[in-house]
This record gives structure tokens, C-alpha cells and sequence, in this order.
């Protein structure tokens, strides 16, 4: 196949739209159900190429949920607790494969803006993976292939147009990458900077010691942050993204965007939430809205007594600011990965109010010496890695 029409570009005014090869190449992918979209495909390639790259960088199943080309989440598989699961939704699923896992921690993390996601596999989605995507809200799933039965489970979803694409993993693009921009055509070579340990050997700041759990997780919010809309902050901790803040014109924003995405993750996990008592038959993504509400300082003005009663068993006491911050103060060992160099110490001050102890930034800015002191300040380890990541 060299070419595949679509529907529409990215809005249904947008016409025509196709995806195609240059110099009559064929496709590297194969659509088995469905009918992908223009923001899908975006989403799948972009998707594709950050799974491919943190398998390669850590030797684990990998996982992204993409939404509007940008991920939600990203993870590799590590074996998840009973809290995770319990806050994942997958504790009654049983025993999960390392892919599943991987999933489930890219989708669990920011689950209000994973709703509706693109998911990529670095792997062959097994039928543990597909179980888990098969009860979540999702556009479609690219992956290098798929097990007989796992494929059948994806394409029951969506009364059998769920989109499901399968991906050449051997596909090598060429060097040169080119897009147009009203009418004009922009060129460029492809970004195949390789992420590794060798970009985190500038340790900046009086702490040195960077363990190589935290080295991984900065690795994967390097790798993440490279196929994120710039401006763009990861913080990662334990294999996964917690918090990633995309697109902001404002390097303190993507921080501050990112840091309040990470608190909610573990907010998640305080005995308050754990303990929320819902309505039979409540829908998995209501349950997640009224989590998010929950922990929001706005819990008492937004669930009126109609609507709590709706969602609740038992009405929850309200969560206070300030048992809030004593559990947010137990988070630890998070790591940091900025796409472009801190201008400031207010970044860092920031970071440092959702456990962050790990950093990983180009540097490069005028005022890098108040960036170290403040890192100084709380024993934060800082490695400047001398490359940028902007992705647009």
C-alpha cells in the first residue's frame, strides 16, 4: 500500500486528506480494523517512535496514551504494586504482563487526559494488554503486532471499528524530514540524538550521586519530552510519567502544569481517596472526574448535595490543604526532565514541592549558577545534558 485516504485532515472542513510515501514507497503499516484518522496517525507515529526509543534505552516493554500529539503518560514495564493497581483499576484483573503493566501505568497517570488516547506498544500486544485496553476509552492502538486473540478483543471494541494499526518495526524513515507550512516547505534533519546515561555525566550541583533507578527515570522523561509539544517538563518516578506539562509558552507554566499533574498521581494514592465509597455501576470515567474534583481544592463549591449523591455511598469529608500537603510531603525520589534549559530558580523551587530530587536540563541560561544554588539548597542532584529537545 503507498497510499491510504482519509476522511479528513485535522478538521472535517479539511479535505481532501491522505497519509502517503515519496518516491512510490510502500506504507511501513497496516491498518487491521478500523478507519485511523489524520490525528490518529499523528498520534500513532509520534507515539511509535517514544515506545521504540525507551525499549531500546531500558531493555522493557514500553507504553505511551497519546492525546492530540502529545503523550498523557509513558511507562516501561515494572510490576505494579497493589496500590497502583487499586488506583489504575486493574486489581481485579489478575496477573498483568510486563506490557500491560507498561500500559496501564501511561494510562493511569493522568487518566483525565488519557480519555479518548492513542495508545503505542513497543511490543506485540499480548492478550493482558489487550484486556486492560479493552475496558478503557480509547481512539486506537499502534504496535508491531498482535497475538490471534488479543486481536480479536481489540476488534470487538467500538462494534468492531476500533483502530488498530500494525507497524513495520524494521521501517527506517530517511534522514531528512520535511513539512509544509502555508504553502512553504520546511526541512530538517530527523532528531536521532540517542538518549542514554552518557547525557546525564555533568552532574552540576555539590550532590553527585544519581542512583540508576533515577537514571532510567530520567532517561524516560528525556525520551518522553523528546516527542512532546515544546515548551515541555516531565517528572517521572518509579518507570513512568507522572506529570508531563506540554505546550507552553512559559517554561515555569510546563513546570507548574506538570508538577500539579504529578501531586494529583499521588494524591490518588492517599488513604482519603483510597477509601472513597462509590455508587454500583458507576462509570469508570465519572469515577475518575469525581477523583479529580476530589482532590481539587474546589471539592466543596463543585459536588452539591445532587451530585454527590449520585456519584458517593457515603459523602467523603473534605480532603484538607492541609492533609494534602502532609501526604504530598512523603513524595520522594522524583525524577525531572526539561526540554530546554531553566531560566530561573522558581522552576526548581517548584519542582522541589512534588519530591523532586533528580534533574535532568540542557543548561545553557544566563542564570544557571541560581539555578545550581537553589538545586543546593535542597540536595537536589542536577546533570546538565547539553542538548536540546524541542519537538513542534
Amino acid at each position: 500500500m503507498k497510499e491510504l485516504q482519509l476522511k479528513y485532515g485535522c478538521n472535517p472542513n479539511q479535505k481532501p486528506s491522505r497519509i502517503f510515501m515519496n518516491e512510490d514507497k510502500e506504507l511501513p503499516i497496516q491498518v487491521l480494523c478500523g478507519r485511523p484518522g489524520y490525528i490518529n496517525f499523528l498520534d500513532a507515529f509520534n507515539g511509535w517512535q517514544l515506545v521504540r526509543e525507551l525499549k531500546a534505552a531500558s531493555g522493557l516493554p514500553a507504553a505511551t496514551s497519546f492525546k492530540h500529539v502529545s503523550p498523557a503518560g509513558a511507562a516501561v514495564g515494572l510490576p505494579l504494586d497493589d496500590v497502583l493497581k487499586k488506583i489504575y483499576w486493574v486489581e481485579d484483573m489478575g496477573e498483568l504482563s510486563p506490557l500491560a503493566c507498561a500500559y496501564a501505568r501511561a494510562r493511569g497517570a493522568d487518566r483525565m487526559s488519557s480519555f479518548g488516547d492513542f495508545i503505542a506498544l513497543s511490543d506485540v500486544c499480548d492478550v493482558s494488554t489487550a484486556k486492560i485496553i479493552k475496558r478503557e476509552v480509547s481512539d486506537g492502538v499502534i504496535a508491531p503486532g498482535y497475538e490471534p486473540e488479543a486481536l480479536e478483543i481489540l476488534k470487538g471494541k467500538k462494534n468492531g471499528n476500533y483502530n488498530v494499526i500494525q507497524i513495520d518495526p524494521a521501517y527506517v524513515p530517511e534522514p531528512i524530514e520535511r513539512k509544509q507550512v502555508f504553502g512553504i516547505v520546511f526541512e530538517q534533519g530527523r532528531n536521532e540524538l540517542p538518549i542514554d546515561n552518557e547525557l546525564l555525566a555533568n552532574v552540576v550541583t555539590k550532590n553527585k550521586e544519581i542512583p540508576e533507578a533515577a537514571k532510567l527515570d530520567l532517561i524516560i522523561s528525556l525520551i518522553t519530552l523528546k516527542y512532546t509539544q515544546s515548551n515541555s517538563v516531565c517528572y517521572v518516578k518509579g518507570g513512568q510519567a507522572i506529570g508531563i506539562g506540554a505546550g507552553q509558552q512559559s517554561r515555569v507554566h510546563c513546570t507548574r502544569l506538570a508538577g500539579q499533574k504529578a501531586d494529583n498521581w499521588a494524591l490518588r494514592q492517599a488513604p482519603q481517596v483510597l477509601g472513597l465509597q462509590f455508587v454500583d455501576g458507576i462509570k469508570r470515567a465519572d469515577r475518575d472526574n469525581a477523583i479529580d474534583v476530589y482532590i481539587g481544592d474546589e471539592y466543596m463549591d463543585v459536588l452539591g448535595d445532587d451530585v454527590w449523591a449520585k456519584t458517593f455511598k457515603v459523602r467523603p469529608a473534605v480532603f484538607t490543604r492541609e492533609e494534602k500537603r502532609a501526604w504530598l510531603d512523603q513524595m520522594e525520589d522524583v525524577a525531572l526532565g526539561s526540554d530546554a534549559f531553566f531560566p530561573f530558580g522558581d522552576n526548581i523551587e517548584r519542582a522541589h514541592k512534588s519530591g523532586v530530587k533528580y534533574i535532568a536540563q540542557p543548561g545553557g541560561s544566563v542564570r544557571d549558577d541560581q539555578v545550581i544554588e537553589t538545586c543546593d539548597k535542597y540536595g537536589m542532584a542536577m546533570a546538565f545534558t547539553g542538548i536540546r529537545l524541542f519537538h513542534h
